[in-house]
């Protein structure tokens, strides 16, 4: 009896399984088609249609390299330099080592209005920098857990294989391998740091009058315009704290600015 039952549970998991991996895989192709579409639309200039199917995309939770790089280019080509600014570095999250997306990135930037000027790093910090832009979060966790592997298997010839000449290698190879393992879970944990308590956006509006503090009746702390990049440090209501890369301070409210 509790064998029958067993079977015919595990026949209605399979079929439920069956019927998500299909779900999946059509809803997938849904999204391809969608993508070709936008795609096609843009390449022949009709950049206000592309960017409507671009944008349901997103809006039903899509996310992706090609989807965000594609809508920054439609945003760029529609001269709305904020929206294609925040999702060039949408973009540049999921793929941090995109040098397409760096580039237009750049040309983007070099038509900002605003020219924050902030201290040169030194040389240690831009190839720690450098390093960790490499891969993204989930990057970092995929290569430290292939190190890890790698290291189990190093310490399992070692134990296992009783070849004097083998267990010399494998333990040269696995000090080798908890090296790096070591450096990639740093950089795992500062990615993982960043991603949880580091919010940047990117200011959406030609001009935006930045208050000292979350009233409109505030004073004017200083001008802001389109395109700039700012830290996101605090939420009252629908004012928001930022801070720019030279260290000032003020208060906006949230539909002047797009979460990265």
């Amino acid at each position: 009896m509790v064998s029958k039952l067993i079977k015919k549970s595990f026949k209605y998991f399979s079929l439920f399984f069956l019927l998500v991996i299909a779900g999946n895989l059509f809803a997938q192709k849904d999204i391809n088609d969608s993508l070709k579409k936008a795609n096609d639309l843009y390449q022949t200039k009709n950049y206000e249609q592309a960017e409507l199917i671009y944008l349901s995309l997103v809006n039903q939770g899509y996310k992706g390299t090609e989807l965000f790089f594609n809508l920054g280019n439609t945003f760029y080509r529609e001269n709305k330099l904020g929206l294609a600014i925040l999702y060039y570095n949408k973009a540049l999250v999921i793929s941090p080592g995109d040098e397409d997306i760096k580039y237009n990135l750049d040309i983007a930037n070099s038509r900002m209005v605003d020219k924050i000027d902030t201290l040169p790093e030194f040389f240690p910090f831009q190839w720690w920098e450098s390093i960790l832009s490499l891969f993204n979060l989930s990057g970092w966790t995929y290569l430290s857990y292939f190190l890890f592997l790698l290291l189990l298997v190093s310490i399992s010839l070692y134990f296992l294989v009783k070849r004097i000449k083998i267990q010399r290698t494998s333990f040269f190879i696995g000090l080798v391998l908890l090296f790096f393992l070591i450096i990639s879970a740093i950089f795992t944990s500062v990615r993982l740091n960043r991603e949880l308590n580091e919010r940047n956006g990117i200011i959406l509006n030609n001009v935006v009058v930045v208050k000292l503090s979350p009233d409109e009746k505030s004073n004017d702390a200083f001008v802001i315009h389109e395109g700039l990049k700012v830290k996101l440090e605090d939420k009252v209501d629908n004012w928001i704290k930022i801070r720019l890369h030279d260290g000032k301070v003020g208060w906006i409210t949230d539909s002047n600015v797009g979460t990265i």
